[in-house]
């Protein structure tokens, strides 16, 4: 655990592989008050939006990276970067340091606002150096098998296309040994938020003036 950047703020890290339900616990943490940052939404956001990431990737990867109605081609850049390591990186180091300035000024915002608690949620979160600007951080987990259906369930994809994805990702037992918590998701949303409020109340000992996180 790091020492908070700010008195009465705490900014807690959260990720977590492809279907582990980092966004679930996030959506709970929303309802209790939390402001989150979804740094994955911020990134998709900012390569639709952004002039500047507009060019760079069509420059990287081609025109194909848009339709012709101007939207991300996501499918196409899929395709591209989950098949080839370089263009994850290229893709990576065009998104991330955008991502992370948009971060900054959001803990910013948080602090100016009043926010007790400003969650980063995000993918990449140890892999993109993004532990290194909060004070402590949460990796949710969930059995690999479990994660393997989820996502095939929700983005409707073969069972080959998320291992491929998986497979960009740190390892959950890595995951596990460099986050400062470890929440289990594997027993549906009333048990998830029950670990949730456990981990408030963790936290909220952790760092002792954080009253909030108690309340």
């Amino acid at each position: 655990m790091r020492n908070t950047e700010y008195n009465n703020m705490l900014v807690l890290g959260v990720t977590g592989g492809i279907g582990s339900g980092k966004s679930a616990v996030c959506d709970i943490l929303e309802v209790r008050g939390a402001r989150i940052f979804r740094a994955d939404e911020v990134g998709k956001r900012l390569m639709s939006e952004d002039a500047r990431v507009r060019r760079e990737i069509v420059s990287a990867f081609g025109e194909g990276s848009y339709l012709s109605s101007g939207q991300l081609n996501r499918k196409y850049l899929a395709d591209r970067v989950f098949s080839d390591d370089t263009a994850l990186e290229q893709i990576n180091a065009i998104v991330h340091p955008r991502v992370f300035e948009a971060f900054v000024k959001a803990k910013r915002d948080a602090n100016r606002d009043g926010v007790r608690l400003l969650v980063h949620e995000a993918a990449l979160l140890f892999e993109a150096g993004g532990d290194r600007h909060v004070d402590c951080t949460v990796y949710v987990d969930a059995p690999r098998y479990v994660r393997v259906e989820r996502v095939m369930r929700r983005d409707g994809v073969a069972k080959e296309k998320v291992m491929d994805r998986m497979r960009h990702q740190i390892s959950a037992a890595e995951g596990r040994r460099r986050a400062d918590y470890v929440l289990r998701n594997n027993l549906g949303r009333e048990a998830l938020a029950r670990r949730v409020e456990r981990l408030l109340r963790t936290i909220g000992k952790d760092f002792v003036l954080r009253d909030w996180l108690l309340g």
